[in-house]
């Protein structure tokens, strides 16, 4: 039987930097003043499909700070955000990988979507989401 253990605030603060990180890095990819109501609306109801402990992560405490001089400096904070939140919950909560990675990419793609289609930019932000919440080989 798998028992799920209680995240810390640090913990959960991770998993929100990676998810909220994620829509931030997909709407950063390809600015645009128009889209960015269409695509926080997007993101906040993907955002709010979470349930269990997932849920609990991206609900509680702080939202997190993430860089906005440059999409290189996004990444550097969200990516290894969106690693180590796989490993966190494989540890603790590994019934939840699946669902966080389902979440944050639903929510990504939602944001893509959500104004005049997939930039070729979005899409490579998607890909980099998407590689970065893979198990590791």
């Amino acid at each position: 039987m798998i028992m799920e253990q209680r995240l810390t605030d640090e913990e959960r603060l991770i998993l929100k930097t990676g998810a909220f990180g994620a829509v931030f890095l997909v709407s950063n990819a390809d600015p645009g003043v128009l889209g960015v109501i269409r695509e926080s609306v997007a993101a906040s109801s993907a955002l709010a499909n979470a349930s269990g402990t997932v849920k609990e992560a991206l609900a509680t405490g702080p939202l997190p700070r993430l860089p906005r001089d440059s999409q290189l400096e996004i990444e550097s904070v969200v990516l290894p955000a969106l690693r180590q939140a796989v490993r966190i919950l494989r540890d603790k909560s590994p019934q939840d990988v699946a669902a966080y990675r389902s979440v944050v990419l639903g929510a990504a793609d939602r944001v893509a979507r959500a104004h005049a289609g997939v930039a070729p930019a979005e899409a490579a932000a998607i890909d980099q989401i998407r590689n970065a919440l893979a198990d590791p080989a």
